[in-house]
């Protein structure tokens, strides 16, 4: 919790100066007087100035939630890393970037996956809200995207010319998606999914 103990000759005064320091609206601010100030005799003599403390006041938002949880996780595992959050009316997308923060990608993405997952349950504990969470690190997921592009184009290729169909490796329905998205357009290949979670897979079809 972010707070400052400030001394002003007058109440107004210390409370502007915690305005000024936190950078933020006194109507964000809870104020607590720890000493009473006074004007002493002839308003100057033995005079006593104001002690208070500004807390400033954290509100329950879908942004505060993602970074309590983030930043939280980031100090037990010493990482250091930037947030970035963009929000939509139903949706979050949060980026995180940073050197150290890549070991919570996992093979092929999957502990970000579970985090996202998790992050999600954490944001989402209001019932009758529900916001979409996208969590994405050190820009994996648009890397892994084009990588799936070009992957899915160059099986189509193979399936197109050896006119057999080919089942990719297992994917989660994210990457599926990318792949379906892919080739949905394509003029000698159709795909389809087949088996089930953790080891359903795209096949890559030829048309008939």
């Amino acid at each position: 919790m972010k707070f400052v103990e400030i001394i002003g000759k007058t109440k107004e005064e210390a409370i502007q100066k915690a305005v000024d320091q936190l950078g933020t609206p006194v109507e964000d601010l809870e104020i607590e007087v720890l000493e009473e100030g006074s004007k002493g005799l002839f308003g100057f003599l033995g005079s006593k100035d104001f002690k208070i403390k500004a807390t400033v006041i954290v509100k329950d938002t879908v942004e505060t939630r993602i970074l309590s949880f983030l930043n939280g996780l980031f100090e037990v595992m010493n990482i250091e890393a930037d947030i970035k959050i963009d929000m939509n009316s139903d949706s979050a997308k949060v980026s995180v970037i940073g050197d150290s923060a890549g070991q919570l990608i996992g093979r092929r993405g999957e502990s970000l996956d579970a985090l996202q997952m998790i992050l999600s349950l954490a944001v989402n504990k209001t019932p009758g809200e529900y916001v979409k969470i996208m969590l994405d690190i050190e820009d994996y997921r648009s890397k892994r995207e084009e990588s799936l592009v070009r992957y899915a184009n160059k099986m189509a290729r193979t399936a197109a010319k050896q006119r057999k169909n080919i089942k990719l490796e297992p994917m989660n329905p994210y990457e599926r998606r990318i792949v379906h998205s892919a080739l949905q357009s394509d003029t000698y290949v159709t795909t389809y999914s087949e088996g089930e979670e953790p080891y359903r897979k795209v096949v890559i079809a030829v048309k008939r």
